[in-house]
């Protein structure tokens, strides 16, 4: 029984509690925009388009219209499972690479652009699952791009430390659209200014009127291909023309006697679940000891050791989630495990920046729905005239042909970004999801043992101190970490860090729904400029 009155916080909050709808993000004007859409008629999946699209508009720090998207939809008694991941240009391999000078993947520029899937992931979404017209669900983000939204703080931050940064590294002739969209006045905003995007606002009417095939088909297409071609990029219009988003079968496991649900490979959340299935071999207090904060970091470092070994492209993986996800190999990884800290290496098998939301309504429909950019701002590509940032993903890719995770033309590259569903006995529970690149499988299993193990409320789950795995035996923790058991991690052999601030640890939203009563129960993130918009 969680009580709903406790949380172990220095500053707790409540979790927020409504009936007929709900919407988490860490913007308030894109959960507002979603919960609209909730009482003009919509339905979860058409609120999370809404607030997807908007999120675009308002904290185009960490997502924009060159986004990838994945989502988790429960609906009709069913869940399923969305991947609208983008592929490696035709044109684009290692040897092609290579020939540019690069003995790694450049994070920045045209050459780590690959197709992006968001506008696809809300057409799809849409005309599967939509209650409204794709043109209603955008109008919310239309609006704020071209009447103009005051930054929320956050954001407003992350504007000035990618700003600094780009100014200091980009000379190169394809940035400037950026600094032109972005910083037109020479300087970011700050917190509180008024900011419009109409060339943003033109690209999303043309989404919206076309079902998305402007941009994959039409005129942004054509704009996409031209700028690309005119500064050496990879991309092309074909690329584009030949993209499609996946349904694809979500994939899970048990812990505690609840069941897990994230997306399989090419997402990194079968590093949450091999993580939470070693851990499950452990007795864990209810409340976070030092035992468990040892165990916790342990279990998520052989996860992802196994992880960065073997996700790639799921076309590329044959039987190896099956086997990673076996008790037998749980069982066997966590006997590595012991009192003192490991440095971890994947076992043998027999062969940045992002936004995250969560939805619900009064029907049952739940949505757990997540689209980056990657690292912030992305390529620090944006087409001219449209307000197109171009995401990153390429930057994953290894140049190495024996990698896993290898380039090859028209492959899907291991991919940071993953929402998260909790289940009971088969029973929806709601949407979770911890944003942040590699914090994300992180933030997961921290959130998923808090209020499992520890049986706390949404809200205190994601105030809870949270710990970040880097390297090796490196953990850095927060500020608010407890120090006595930062001192007993280092004891056991842990190299802790503490943070300066908490920019690094992910930004989560959680929705359970009662399902006796139907009533929803949201928390939200305290790390943000985070809101639960309740109905």
């Amino acid at each position: 029984m969680v009580d709903y009155h406790f949380s172990p916080n220095a500053l707790p909050r409540n979790s927020i509690f409504a009936k007929r709808g709900m919407v988490a993000t860490a913007q308030p004007l894109a959960a507002q925009a979603g919960l609209d859409i909730l009482k003009q008629g919509g339905n979860a999946i058409d609120a999370a388009i809404a607030t997807a699209a908007c999120l675009t508009v308002v904290e185009p720090t960490s997502n924009g219209l060159g986004s990838d998207a994945f989502a988790l939809i429960w609906t009709k008694g069913k869940l399923h499972g969305l991947n609208a991941s983008g592929t490696a240009p035709q044109t684009m391999s290692i040897s092609a690479v290579q020939a540019r000078g690069y003995q790694n993947m450049p994070a920045h520029g045209l050459i780590p652009v690959m197709v992006p899937g968001a506008p696809a992931a809300w057409a799809e979404c849409s005309r599967k699952f939509g209650k409204l017209s794709l043109a209603a669900v955008l109008q919310p983000a239309i609006d704020y791009a071209e009447r103009g939204f005051p930054v929320s703080p956050v954001v407003a931050l992350n504007w000035k430390r990618a700003f600094n940064e780009y100014k200091e590294k980009f000379h190169d002739a394809m940035f400037d659209p950026w600094f032109q969209t972005f910083a037109p006045n020479g300087r970011p905003p700050e917190p509180g200014t008024l900011w419009k995007a109409p060339d943003h606002a033109h690209s999303l009417r043309a989404i919206a009127e076309t079902h998305s095939d402007a941009f994959y088909k039409g005129e942004l297409a054509d704009r996409i291909d031209a700028f690309s071609r005119k500064h050496s990029g990879f991309i092309r219009k074909s690329d584009l023309e030949n993209y499609q988003v996946q349904w694809i079968e979500p994939i899970s496991t048990t812990y505690r006697g609840y069941e897990v649900w994230e997306l399989p490979p090419n997402g990194q959340g079968l590093v949450a679940l091999l993580g939470l299935n070693i851990l499950k071999q452990f007795e864990l207090t209810s409340e976070a000891g030092i035992d468990t904060y040892h165990k916790q970091i342990e279990a998520l470092k052989l996860a992802f050791s196994d992880g960065k070994a073997y996700i790639t492209d799921p076309s590329d993986m044959t039987s190896e989630t099956q086997q990673l996800l076996s008790e037998t190999y749980a069982k066997e990884r966590a006997g590595l495990i012991g009192q003192s800290a490991i440095a971890p290496e994947p076992g043998r098998l027999s062969k940045g920046g992002t936004v995250y939301l969560a939805t619900a309504d009064e029907d049952g429909n739940m949505v757990s729905f997540i689209q980056s950019n990657f690292m912030g701002f992305g390529s620090g590509i944006v087409i001219p005239g449209t307000g197109i940032a171009m995401q990153n993903r390429g930057y994953t890719f290894s140049l190495d042909p024996q990698d896993a995770n290898a380039l090859k033309p028209g492959k899907k590259t291991y991919h940071t970004i993953i929402p998260g569903f909790l289940s009971r006995n088969g029973q929806p529970v709601g949407p979770f999801g911890v944003m942040g690149g590699y914090m994300q499988p992180q933030g997961h299993l921290q959130v998923i043992s808090r209020l499992i193990d520890e049986h706390l409320h949404p809200q205190a789950a994601l105030d809870a101190p949270r710990w970040q795995w880097l390297e090796n035996k490196t953990v850095l923790v927060e500020p608010s970490f407890p120090n006595a058991a930062a001192q007993a991690l280092a004891r056991r052999g842990h190299d802790i860090r503490v943070a300066l601030d908490t920019g690094s640890f992910g930004r989560g939203q959680i929705i359970w729904r009662d399902p006796k009563t139907g009533v929803l129960a949201g928390g939200t993130e305290s790390r943000a400029d985070g809101v639960v918009a309740a109905w």
